[in-house]
């Protein structure tokens, strides 16, 4: 089949009989007619929509080895810098389409799965079989252009407790029954994000102990998101009906949901890892998948910190507060942030190599750092905006105001920019609005922040990662030096 374009993504979509939960309603066909994700859906499918763009083919799309047919780019395994690049000039199109406003683009997941069928060795330590599973899986989605969706963090009921011993110990996601054909899964799992995907993969959860207690809870594997027994319940949604008013949660709002697994069969083939708590621990790092994942994030993260930059930049100009140097100061910090981030993205390119899996792989140190930054520096670049706008951010006339002939004269003299008129301003500080004040910004803030995890936990991981060594050891010679 190859690429897909987004008349068929979107027929995709609607063709699949998912069950999906939203605000009390159940939804199992017609998906993308529903005011929660017609705009989001529309959005995806301009991307697909890129891929069978003649300007854009050599750019998003490559020869399948398999087949002979275009395929995304983002399913590439690099084996040198360049095929490095070009996957990441084709993930900045992507990004840069949303401003970095999207998190779970079909890029993201795509990473992870190429990295791991490169892996597949590690997979076959617990069975043949399933180096094989995760090999076809990524030739499955390659060649028919899937988008995926993903769940591995448990519900928070408590957690100072392991899965296995909660109150009842199919409240996280674990097996109920082994069959020779294959698995049955009972409990849920948080948090899938953009659950109009074609497939949903489920990956080991936070980390497990190895005991006999805790293997049940040890599993990867993918699913059709129409599966028997698989239950979406959807957050509130945040899109908007006027791009005016929020012009990112109108298009942008991917949604979040709980996963129910219903008793849910799970056949042999679908299948990667099962009951091996020890290498469901370390199944991203083993693989490098973390590292591609972190590679495309930090990608997205540039490009949101740009889209941040451009806002701050223009909201200053139009109500003439660029002159001052408290204003410059803020802006300056975020022009810092994003030459931070864009060295340490172009750095793990640039000393990228070939890892034991046969694929150029960026090192991961840089890209390390920069997934620890973001969450620390994301919530000061929205600050910044409500510091800039301050009020004018919510003295804001609606699209149903501006419409109002009656009002024009009102609006035209009363909300107009330094240098800009007032339809202008009114455009942008609708959109700093969106992104430093509205339930879409907040969203996105706690996003930012838990992306990768506890930030807590993530900076110790960093800590014990890195290798100090050498310079306690220049500080050691100093001391000794006469």
């Amino acid at each position: 089949m190859g690429v897909r374009d987004g008349k068929q993504f979107l027929h995709e979509i609607d063709r699949r009989r998912r069950e999906l939960w939203i605000g009390g309603t159940k939804l199992t066909e017609h998906i993308t007619e529903h005011p929660a994700f017609r705009e989001i859906a529309r959005t995806m499918a301009k991307l697909y929509d890129m891929q069978c763009d003649p300007e854009l083919l050599e750019e998003m799309t490559y020869i399948s080895p398999k087949t002979g047919e275009r395929v995304g780019m983002s399913f590439l395994q690099p084996a040198s810098y360049d095929d490095l690049l070009k996957r990441r000039r084709m993930m900045e199109r992507w990004a840069n389409y949303s401003g970095g406003f999207l998190g779970r683009t079909p890029d993201y997941l795509n990473s992870d799965i190429m990295a791991m069928a490169s892996a597949h060795r590690f997979f076959e330590q617990g069975g043949v079989k399933y180096g094989e599973n995760i090999r076809n899986y990524y030739e499955y989605i390659r060649e028919n252009d899937l988008l995926l969706t993903h769940t591995l963090i448990n519900p928070q009921v408590n957690r100072a407790a392991p899965p296995s011993k909660q109150s009842d110990p199919f409240i996280a996601a674990r097996i109920v029954e082994k069959r020779s054909d294959g698995i049955v899964v009972r409990g849920a799992r948080m948090l899938a994000t953009f659950p109009l995907a074609d497939e949903i993969i489920v990956f080991p959860s936070t980390v497990l102990k190895s005991t006999q207690e805790d293997k049940p809870y040890a599993m990867a594997f993918a699913l059709p998101v129409e599966t028997k027994g698989l239950k979406f319940l959807c957050r509130e949604p945040m899109c908007s009906d006027s791009r005016l008013d929020h012009p990112l949660s109108f298009c942008f709002d991917e949604q979040d949901a709980v996963v129910i697994f219903d008793d849910v069969f799970v056949p042999e083939e679908r299948i990667f890892l099962l009951e091996e708590p020890e290498r469901a621990n370390v199944l991203h790092e083993a693989t490098d998948a973390v590292v591609h994942m972190s590679h495309q994030v930090l990608i997205r993260d540039v490009a949101k910190t740009e889209f941040m930059l451009g806002v701050t930049s223009l909201m200053a100009e139009s109500i003439g507060i660029d002159a001052y140097q408290h204003v410059q100061e803020k802006i300056a910090t975020i022009i810092m942030y994003l030459e931070a981030m864009r060295a340490l993205l172009h750095s793990a390119e640039r000393e990228g190599r070939v890892n034991r899996w046969g694929l150029f792989t960026p090192e991961f140190r840089y890209l390390n750092v920069g997934r620890n930054l973001y969450p620390r520096i994301y919530p000061s670049m929205k600050e910044i905006i409500q510091k800039l706008g301050a009020s004018g951010l919510i003295a804001l006339p609606t699209e149903k105001d501006m419409k109002r002939e009656e009002l024009k004269g009102y609006i035209d003299k009363y909300f107009q920019g330094r240098n800009v008129d007032a339809q202008e301003r009114i455009r942008l500080f609708h959109l700093a609005w969106d992104i430093a004040g509205s339930s879409f910004g907040s969203r996105q803030e706690l996003y930012e922040r838990f992306f990768f995890g506890d930030p807590v936990r993530m900076a110790g991981a960093l800590y014990n990662w890195y290798d100090k060594e050498p310079y306690k050891r220049m500080v050691r010679e100093f001391l000794e030096r006469e």
